[in-house]
């Protein structure tokens, strides 16, 4: 049983639990984030650190092991304590935790020889400190069986280990570097699908209220796992990419008989529902784009944007919104009405970053601009509208 010795006379809340810092951070960091690369895309500005550290580079690092990385923090050293009964990392070890990850963004737009050096350490740090804060509580009441998803969280840190290492020892080929970045991608995907059986057909279950439940098969479970795994080392290790093709349509197949078996026309009245049935439905696309791209070449920036601004996009904007409501104790079930509003900004800005390319080259910067527009848009709302309930105490007085 949690036992926090903490004063209730609180007027701050933001050491209280994971998600606080990290949600307000990582909605922060996606709309900053993405102004900064519009203005390095579309106006030809330039980082400091850039002869190093490419831009774009930067960006899919940045929204990789940046945002997603806070938002998975933020969740996890939320979930966690629920599943364990145990209280993960707050007070001040949680908020020095979140000051290694800001740190760790700013370090690029500083110019200094050392800066990337210095975001190096950082951001390990941040990860190694992560993965010992989920790691603690889960050892401490013998739950093994979240240590599939504690492990994802090891392979993210190695990943960017891997990334640093590429920038720091020449790798003129990028090999490590873009090996770094598809493991990253398809790892947070990796978690995204594990986190999205758990919880997504609860959620559906409690929130619509009627009609029958929906639908699991413990055989698609295993399959889609085993298909999983043998897609991201074909991938991330560049082999047999017929072999690819065929797992990532299946993985396509498979991911939409399960997501069919969790539908229910109500979802679409309830925003917190459906933005999650969306950025699922988003996954699955990018395995169908991945698996055309291999025998009718696509510009490669397309799966890799259906996965990341459709479905990893998509998924940590619902999560934040839904997690953030149930903890500071708001009733989930009547969420803000602008949610509506605010979701059909990030989806737009998905839609627009995808499907236009498929068709045409032409004006493939301004779908490009606009999306960013979009994007900033709605993550700028999320950090308007939640700051306010991320920093101030839950509204039923607990600690949380």
């Amino acid at each position: 049983m949690l036992n926090i010795d903490e004063p209730h006379d609180y007027r701050i809340a933001l050491h209280h639990l994971g998600f606080r810092p990290f949600f307000l951070l990582a909605g922060l960091a996606a709309g900053a984030l993405m102004a900064a690369w519009a203005l390095v895309y579309l106006l030809d500005q330039s980082l400091p650190q850039t002869e190093r550290l490419p831009a774009s580079w930067w960006h899919g690092h940045e929204m990789i092991f940046g945002y997603a990385m806070a938002v998975i923090a933020g969740f996890l050293l939320t979930a966690v304590r629920n599943w364990t009964g145990v209280q993960t990392l707050h007070g001040w070890p949680l908020l020095a935790l979140a000051v290694l990850w800001l740190l760790a963004r700013l370090m690029p737009f500083i110019a200094h020889p050392d800066a990337l050096g210095a975001m190096m350490v950082l951001d390990l740090a941040f990860g190694v400190g992560l993965v010992a804060a989920l790691l603690v509580p889960i050892v401490k009441v013998r739950q093994w069986k979240h240590l599939l998803l504690w492990l994802l969280v090891v392979l993210l840190v190695a990943a960017n280990a891997l990334f640093y290492a590429g920038l720091f020892v020449g790798d003129d080929t990028m090999f490590l570097v873009q090996r770094a970045l598809l493991g990253g991608l398809y790892l947070i995907v990796a978690l995204i699908l594990l986190m999205g059986r758990r919880v997504i057909p609860f959620f559906i279950e409690k929130g619509v209220g009627e009609g029958p439940p929906p639908r699991n098969h413990a055989w698609l479970d295993l399959t889609v796992s085993l298909l999983l795994v043998a897609f991201i080392l074909l991938e991330v290790f560049d082999l047999l990419p017929g072999l690819l093709a065929v797992l990532a349509l299946a993985l396509a197949v498979l991911h939409s008989v399960r997501l069919a078996g969790w539908h229910h026309p109500g979802i679409w009245s309830r925003p917190l529902l459906w933005i999650l049935f969306v950025a699922y439905a988003w996954i699955i696309i990018g395995f169908a784009l991945r698996a055309i791209d291999v025998f009718y070449p696509l510009n490669p920036y397309l799966f890799m944007h259906a996965f990341a601004a459709g479905g990893i996009g998509l998924m940590t904007l619902g999560m934040m919104a839904r997690v953030a409501l149930g903890h500071t104790g708001r009733n989930v079930f009547d969420p803000p009405r602008v949610l509506g509003w605010m979701f059909g900004l990030a989806v737009a800005a998905s839609l627009v970053r995808v499907i236009p390319a498929l068709f045409t080259t032409r004006y493939y910067e301004v779908w490009i601009g606009i999306s960013q527009g979009l994007w900033i848009a709605a993550f700028s709302w999320f950090f308007v509208l939640y700051a306010p309930m991320l920093i101030k105490p839950r509204v039923d007085g607990r600690y949380g």
